[in-house]
């Protein structure tokens, strides 16, 4: 284990039954040998092997579980391009469900008994975030879905790990919703690197935006005003620096990368209308898949699918100081 430059726990972490292995952003350099760089990916086969009363869950499909003695091997295929910062293993004591979204995608789910009675039913709820993203990004990017749900609560973090986002206790609806959104942003779409993270957490967290505007919860509008006027709880800070900016290798996953990321796309919105909006996120998760893209690139395919010069927008929300 170790602690990353923004203070939380990262790498091979000892949890209460088990081990959970989390690398955003330098934690995998702690259990397997790579460059460890957001733009360098690769497909991974992950050999585990356990004694036999628990499980082993990393990326991708299970293709083979193999019993010797007392021992398991679990054999996990992810044949997608993956970031390092992306792969996990964790051991555990586990509820397993498996199910298919209505596109036939396979679901696994794993859960902790210790967070069964949680704020949503995660195994019916991934596939149906899964199919609702789907809708609204375009195509689900890899070839497997799932979560895993354990009992870390000491933790403090949720991660998108690959086909399976990792939560620490038992998440809520938004929370689900966030890390399957960073399947398309953040890990299909990665950034070149890190000082374009609003790219992932922008977009996530407006991800959730749209779940709450569209199951009877605030409007996005409402959202965006909350984060505006600091009344919304998770504001504190969207203001320190710009969004597409940070200061340093400490600060890449501070609020403004989420909140002001996110009142970025919501002001997009706004300046090119809905079909537009969403046109440019399925270009841009189709264009990108499976590959890297910074900044640059995603103002350029604005511009283009709206046919207006949006320079004035994003110098206001992405990379001008202070609140506008």
């Amino acid at each position: 284990m170790l602690t990353a430059e923004d203070g939380g726990d990262e790498g091979w972490i000892e949890t209460d039954d088990g081990v959970a292995a989390l690398g955003e952003p330098t934690g995998s350099m702690t259990w397997f040998p790579g460059n460890h760089h957001p733009s360098d990916k690769a497909t991974y086969d992950i050999d585990v092997t356990v004694p036999s009363d628990y499980t082993a869950v990393s990326n991708g499909t299970l293709r083979e579980t193999r019993q010797r003695g007392k021992r398991t091997t679990f054999r996990w295929h992810n044949p997608e391009p993956m970031a390092s910062h992306a792969a996990t293993v964790v051991t555990g004591v586990f509820d397993i469900s498996t199910s298919t979204t209505d596109d036939g995608l396979p679901v696994y789910t794993a859960v902790d008994p210790d967070e069964a009675d949680g704020p949503v039913d995660v195994p019916d709820l991934v596939p149906e975030v899964v199919d609702w993203a789907a809708d609204r990004f375009g195509p689900y990017p890899f070839s497997s879905t799932g979560a895993v749900v354990d009992h870390l609560p000491d933790l403090g973090y949720a991660l998108e790990t690959q086909t399976k986002p990792y939560f620490d206790e038992a998440p809520d609806a938004r929370l689900v919703v966030h890390e399957l959104a960073h399947q398309w942003f953040g890990n299909s779409v990665t950034p070149r690197a890190w000082q374009d993270m609003w790219l992932n957490e922008g977009f996530a967290t407006y991800a959730e935006w749209l779940w709450d505007e569209e199951h009877g919860h605030r409007s996005a509008q409402e959202t965006f005003d909350s984060f505006y006027d600091g009344t919304h709880p998770e504001s504190e800070g969207i203001w320190d620096f710009p969004a597409a900016d940070p200061p340093n290798a400490t600060r890449v996953s501070d609020s403004p990368v989420y909140g002001r990321g996110a009142m970025t796309l919501h002001q997009l919105r706004k300046a090119v209308g809905d079909r537009t909006f969403f046109a440019i996120l399925r270009t841009w998760t189709r264009e990108h898949r499976h590959g890297n893209a910074d900044t640059e690139q995603f103002i350029a395919l604005c511009e283009k699918k709206s046919g207006q010069d949006l320079s004035d927008l994003f110098d206001t929300w992405l990379f001008s100081a202070g609140k506008p």
